[in-house]
């Protein structure tokens, strides 16, 4: 006969103890809260006297800083200047930084093309080709070359660049949907394609590009509608805390929006919708327009917390609001069909 011995309880308590600490190394990873994101506003095209600007870069981090911006990238033509002094001075933990950049300068049969690098290890020297298309590639990949992030400035100045020649880059995921030099022809005109117009091509035809607003600033002395001021567009992106890595990560997941006067509380999305909540500004009315394949406006808002109702058929669903001062902010497109 088979004796069954019992097993102590002291036994029993010690081994569901450690059981229990072996599963707990395993799912810790698994269980710990989510970082808290917050919203960091910043600029991400700017010049000082290194290129074109008026004012040198200690007074243009200055004044960024002492508007209230988050981060700011000084994008000066051809010329990459070197931050880490300014950050000495200026930054501040969770309130201010600089990262750097700059704006690549180059062209096609005198047609500007001006491409700005974001957050690269070094200059960029523009790399010209032998067409529209080969002068933009060649730029984008020398930027990636360096690990930057390459974004397409004001593709309407000088009517240089169209969405047919953007169709044909790759590795490109940012460009100007506004900018606020006063040259730059957002919206289009004879013909020739909004920004807002470019970007529904590229989206409609599977392109995931994100859209940013942007100063272009170069006259910090001198104001007026004819000059490229400061504080005319921007993007507010939610992120974990305010590092270089953050930020770039944010440009690069879409977790932005992009404004020249309207500021929104929170962007929202998920399998069943898209919400958008715009701060109130003073007896400001708003219209949120969500927008989808070609350009089609899927559907309207005139509330504060503007709410889209994905059906799930949406190549793209992005939203733009627009207010009765005429400023306006966009949100990132979502791909309910690839969730």
């Amino acid at each position: 006969m088979k004796i069954i011995q019992r097993v102590p309880l002291r036994l029993w308590l010690a081994a569901a103890a450690g059981l229990f600490l072996l599963m707990s190394l395993f799912t810790s990873d698994r269980v710990q809260a989510a970082p808290e994101l917050h919203w960091y506003k910043g600029n991400l095209h700017t010049h000082t006297v290194n290129s074109d600007g008026d004012s040198t870069p200690n007074d243009v981090a200055s004044w960024y800083k002492e508007h209230r911006y988050n981060f700011l990238v000084l994008t000066d033509h051809n010329f990459r200047t070197e931050i880490d002094g300014l950050n000495s001075l200026h930054a501040a933990k969770d309130r201010f930084l600089l990262i750097p950049g700059e704006e690549v300068t180059d062209s096609f049969a005198k047609a500007p093309v001006h491409i700005n690098a974001y957050d690269g290890s070094s200059l960029v020297e523009p790399t010209h080709g032998q067409s529209m298309v080969a002068t933009i590639q060649r730029n984008v990949d020398a930027i990636r070359r360096v690990n930057g992030l390459p974004s397409v400035n004001h593709p309407n100045f000088g009517w240089a660049i169209t969405s047919k020649d953007l169709l044909e880059i790759q590795n490109l995921n940012l460009f100007e949907v506004y900018n606020g030099h006063p040259y730059v022809n957002n919206s289009g005109g004879g013909g020739v394609e909004s920004m807002d117009e470019l970007w529904d091509t590229l989206l409609s035809a599977g392109r995931r590009i994100n859209g940013i607003a942007v100063d272009d600033a170069h006259h910090f002395k001198q104001l007026g509608r004819d000059r490229s001021n400061p504080g005319r567009g921007w993007v507010v992106v939610k992120a974990p805390e305010l590092t270089r890595s953050a930020i770039r990560e944010a440009l690069i997941s879409g977790k932005f929006y992009a404004s020249n006067g309207v500021e929104l509380t929170d962007v929202r999305s998920s399998e069943s919708e898209l919400s958008v909540e715009i701060k109130p500004a003073g007896a400001a009315k708003h219209r949120t327009y969500f927008i989808g394949e070609q350009g089609k406006i899927l559907g309207t808002s005139v509330d504060d917390v503007a709410v889209y109702k994905i059906r799930g058929n949406e190549k793209y669903v992005r939203a733009r609001v627009e207010s009765s001062t005429g400023d306006m902010a966009w949100t990132q497109p979502v791909y309910p069909g690839a969730r």
